[in-house]
């Protein structure tokens, strides 16, 4: 008979996980299922959404699957609807504000945390005071401003708007994993002749891949999602992106309900895609940002 309790190499007996342990983690595991059902609730209700007709969408339950499926929704948006133009777009646009935000973000908190100069703590409070800034209120200025140099219109506007307001939790996040760096490797660059730069790009950088790579996911789900920018600075169809680009399907009388659903879903799947597999790296770069010392 096995007991449940058992003895160490030291002669020690120790108890085996009891009832209330198995039970709490039962409890916990259900509790985490439940909430894991209820965030993919959503995504197979837009799936089943994308492959029915206007009248299957009113008609049927909203999980019920649909009598014909319509892969031919998707084959409509892509061609008829313009979808690949706005899926080039939203990918590069996204691309290019990511790294150049990532870059930006990375020198601002090297030279504030890294290198003593008069004004650095001011400096950094101006990149926190701007987290308080509201998007909405910055429309009418940012369009002014872009009319005037010619921007409206240009995914240059998209551009810097994004890096402009990514710029302060991008700073936020870096901070902490930039103080917990040793100085002791930079004084061993200097010992050795390493100029600043240098220093930077290839020392201090790839030391800082794992957050870089948190904030970058971040500024990607936040770029590829983004609608406000896009709705008010573009007004052709060659530089619109996803998320604004689901209205062509909204007309006067009309609204094809299956043909949303699917760019809907388009628009999901590769950000959904990029957070399932360096999801690990968004919490590894949190914990180590979060440690100083």
């Amino acid at each position: 008979m096995i007991s449940g309790n058992a003895k160490n190499r030291h002669g020690i007996t120790e108890s085996g996980p009891g009832i209330g342990s198995k039970l709490g983690y039962s409890v916990l595991y259900a509790v985490l299922i439940a909430v894991a059902a209820m965030q993919l609730f959503p995504l197979v209700w837009l799936l089943f959404f994308s492959l029915k007709n206007n009248q299957e969408v009113f008609n049927l339950p909203p999980l019920s699957l649909p009598l014909n499926p319509r892969w031919e929704n998707y084959e409509k948006v892509w061609s008829a609807g313009n979808i690949d133009i706005y899926f080039f777009n939203s990918v590069w646009i996204t691309i290019a504000a990511t790294l150049l935000t990532v870059i930006l973000g990375s020198l601002v908190t090297y030279a504030v945390t890294r290198m003593k100069w008069k004004g650095s703590s001011f400096v950094l409070g101006l990149f926190m005071v701007a987290m308080m800034i509201p998007v909405h209120s910055t429309l009418i200025p940012l369009f002014s401003l872009f009319n005037k140099v010619g921007l409206t219109d240009h995914p240059l506007s998209l551009i810097l708007s994004y890096v402009a307001f990514n710029m302060p939790i991008t700073i936020m996040i870096l901070l902490g994993f930039y103080y917990a760096l040793p100085r002791e490797v930079e004084e061993a660059a200097i010992i050795d002749g390493c100029s600043v730069n240098r220093m930077f790009v290839q020392i201090v950088f790839p030391m800082t891949s794992s957050v870089l790579a948190t904030t970058a996911i971040i500024n990607m789900i936040y770029n590829w999602n983004e609608f406000i920018f896009v709705n008010t600075f573009i007004s052709s169809d060659a530089y619109k992106t996803l998320t604004v680009g689901v209205q062509n399907f909204i007309g006067q009388y009309t609204t094809d309900w299956g043909a949303i659903g699917a760019t809907l879903m388009i628009s999901i799947l590769p950000i959904l895609i990029t957070f399932l597999f360096l999801s690990n790296r968004i919490v590894e770069g949190i914990a180590a940002g979060s440690v100083k010392g």
